[in-house]
């Protein structure tokens, strides 16, 4: 379908109408929009976030030092933003961005905020020494891959993502732009994967947390509905090797659950404030989705 022309206008003015799917969960303003505290429980992490590839990030991050032995228990509450939950005050005070995932981290007499995924990935790493090299090179190289991934992302969720799966229509010009440059991507990640068994060498680290979510789950045909087939991500042959490895680890599979709102109703775990929640509190357990 050929693109419509638009003469764009002298001033820009926001229609919430306009945008496609999930067009409600923006706005050209920040702050809140209603005052609603946020819940807290009994451990020292409270995690305020919704499934979505950044906020998988996170709770993979937990569960993976939980498994490694670490002392890092928290409780994850579901903020949907689908409901405008990240406009609320409380949120708002841990995040001004109104972005999930936001992290309170009440471990220390004074509680202090955590967003960004990316900075919460480095603030739980450097506090357990975990899944990061304390120093080095490695380290460097590690954070490289982080940061690559925070400055790429966009480009696959918003932008390709975007107009090929939630734009009211389809647009020729910004799928091809787009496509481009997450293939782009792919082949950068796929090339790096050649030479070494994890993203930054061959330990598992918190840049293979971040980047799984978004392109591992995309190489594994899960996101964006046919993107897979459409991206030949088959091709990747090294990128696939590393997506099934990481897809495979119990704490990824954990991780991936918590703040689930899509999906089998058995993979839905709303909230998650203990261990056992996995084996109770997922939705097929407690009524349904």
């Amino acid at each position: 379908m050929a693109d419509t022309a638009y003469t764009p206008p002298e001033v820009w003015t926001w229609d919430a109408e306009n945008g496609g799917t999930f067009a409600s969960t923006n706005r050209p303003i920040a702050g809140a929009t209603h005052d609603k505290e946020l819940p807290v429980g009994k451990h020292p992490f409270q995690l305020y976030s919704l499934a979505t590839p950044n906020g998988v990030k996170v709770t993979v991050m937990f569960e993976e030092l939980l498994a490694a032995g670490h002392d890092a228990e928290y409780d994850a509450w579901l903020i949907d933003i689908g409901e405008g939950d990240q406009f609320g005050s409380g949120f708002v005070d841990i995040n001004p961005n109104s972005k999930i995932p936001a992290l309170l981290d009440r471990s220390r007499n004074t509680p202090v905020r955590v967003f960004e995924s990316g900075s919460i990935l480095l603030h739980l790493a450097e506090k357990y020494g975990a899944f990061l090299p304390a120093s080095g090179p490695q380290r460097t190289e590690t954070l490289n891959w982080l940061f690559w991934q925070m400055g790429s992302a966009p480009y696959l969720g918003g932008g390709f993502g975007h107009f090929y799966a939630y734009a009211p229509e389809n647009y020729e010009y910004p799928i091809n732009r787009f496509a481009m440059e997450v293939k782009r991507q792919l082949d950068v990640l796929d090339r790096a994967l050649a030479e070494r068994t994890y993203i930054a060498g061959e330990d598992y680290s918190i840049a293979d947390m971040a980047i799984w979510p978004w392109y591992g789950q995309l190489a594994l045909g899960d996101a964006y509905g046919d993107a897979g087939t459409f991206l030949d991500v088959g091709s990747y042959k090294n990128l696939q090797r590393w997506a099934k490895a990481i897809a495979a680890r119990p704490a990824v599979q954990r991780g991936r659950m918590v703040n689930r709102k899509s999906g089998e109703p058995e993979t839905q775990l709303f909230e998650r404030h203990a261990a056992s929640d996995f084996d109770t509190r997922t939705q097929d357990k407690i009524g349904g989705a």
